[in-house]
């Protein structure tokens, strides 16, 4: 009495794995998740522009990239890849159907998202840099989150104003010289 005794449905008995079939291993959890990109409550703001690329991401996946590797019989790395793919197609239609468009301000008089923003740093150096939504960030474009420590201290800038953020390097100071 007290005592509890293992049920034998719970009991699992090696077995050689000469008696299962390919399918019944399950593909190694190789594929990181990502991580959210936006905290709850926030909105998902994107540009028309932006909203329209995902679409048409969305749309190759869908209508191209994913009948490919859905035809025949998959191997593991197919399986895989095909994983990758429904993934990015769920992540997409989560982004478009939550998204919030908005349309770049006509006016160069303070940044909003949309708009490409001309600074010059401290040092001299002149950059030009983006506001897009989370979805569109490109680095390699200078396209930046509207939620960047950077593309934060610059919304609402206007030319001439000085900004102040935090970098992973320390304090920058930057100037606003041209909003688009």
């Amino acid at each position: 009495p007290g005592r509890l005794r293992p049920r034998a449905s719970r009991i699992r008995w090696p077995m050689s794995k000469a008696f299962l079939r390919e399918s019944d291993f399950e593909i190694p959890p190789d594929i990181p998740q990502r991580a959210a990109l936006l905290p709850a409550g926030a909105k998902n703001y994107l540009t028309e522009e932006g909203a329209r690329r995902l679409q048409g991401e969305l749309d190759h996946l869908l209508e191209v990239q994913r009948p490919a590797l859905s035809a025949g019989t998959p191997d593991s790395e197919d399986r895989l890849e095909l994983q990758r793919v429904d993934r990015r197609i769920r992540h997409l239609q989560n982004a478009l159907r939550s998204a919030e468009i908005v349309s770049p301000s006509s006016s160069s008089d303070h940044v909003r998202l949309g708009n490409i923003v001309t600074v010059q740093e401290s040092g001299g150096d002149v950059a030009t840099y983006r506001i897009v939504g989370v979805d569109e960030a490109d680095l390699e474009s200078d396209w930046i989150s509207w939620r960047s420590p950077l593309a934060q201290a610059l919304l609402d800038a206007r030319p001439g104003d000085r900004i102040t953020f935090t970098a992973p390097s320390g304090q920058r100071e930057l100037r606003v010289l041209e909003v688009r």
